[in-house]
């Protein structure tokens, strides 16, 4: 005789031993949570096993021990460092939050944890001095070198702006090269002048202005050009 199969016995079977699978990873998870002793102010993770301390405190050993918060600091309820940053205005030092002393002409920076001084001063050990300034020159906002440079057509000499000498033929540079002038084109820089230059037959002036070179297909000699 024939056996014969009930329609969707075979499914109910199969879905109930999936999910009893997929239900047992689970299970063990609950039960390995389970058999692990959470201390006083601390939570389960919500990612992997095991525990940790709740805001505001710190893991000590197998317990969760209270961060203790100086005056003038707050709680940063980080896993890391002390688990406190002092306030703005304050620094640490020694565990404890001591308030930053801003000098006169003097300010907190944004980080709130230093000062800088105001414009027109410089730093000096513990003070802000004010930055002499000579005629001709002007306040500069550079963190490095002088805090001051001379206006156009004067450079620093010490400690004043002495005006620069152009000499004839020549022009007022932005560049410190050559005390701040070059010669124009035709001419060369000769001591404090510009003297012009003088090109040879079958030459022409060339790309830099102030020398000379032989047209095609002639070729340098001494001071004049020839054919090779």
């Amino acid at each position: 005789m024939s056996s014969t199969r009930r329609p969707g016995v075979t499914t109910v079977c199969g879905a109930f031993l999936l999910a009893l699978a997929g239900a047992v990873p689970g299970l063990l998870f609950a039960k390995d949570i389970l058999s692990v002793a959470i201390p006083a102010n601390a939570h389960v993770q919500r990612y992997g096993s095991g525990w940790e301390c709740n805001p505001g405190y710190r893991k000590a050993k197998e317990a969760c021990a209270a961060v203790r918060v100086p005056a003038n600091a707050y709680p940063t309820d980080t896993s890391y460092g002390t688990g406190w940053e002092c306030s703005r205005g304050y620094q640490e030092v020694d565990k404890a939050c001591i308030s930053i002393k801003v000098p006169p002409n003097a300010y907190l920076d944004a980080s709130g944890d230093r000062w800088k001084c105001d414009r027109g001063y410089r730093r000096i050990d513990k003070t802000c001095v004010a930055i002499t300034v000579p005629a001709n020159g002007y306040l500069t906002e550079s963190s490095y070198g002088s805090d001051w440079q001379c206006d156009r057509g004067h450079r620093a000499v010490g400690e004043a702006c002495v005006a620069i000498t152009v000499p004839a033929n020549g022009y007022l540079t932005e560049s410190s090269y050559r005390s701040g002038w070059e010669c124009d084109r035709g001419f060369r820089a000769v001591d404090q002048a510009c003297i012009a230059v003088e090109v040879p037959e079958h030459a022409h002036l060339d790309y830099s202005g102030n020398d000379w070179q032989c047209d095609h297909p002639y070729r340098k000699q001494q001071h004049r050009c020839a054919v090779p």
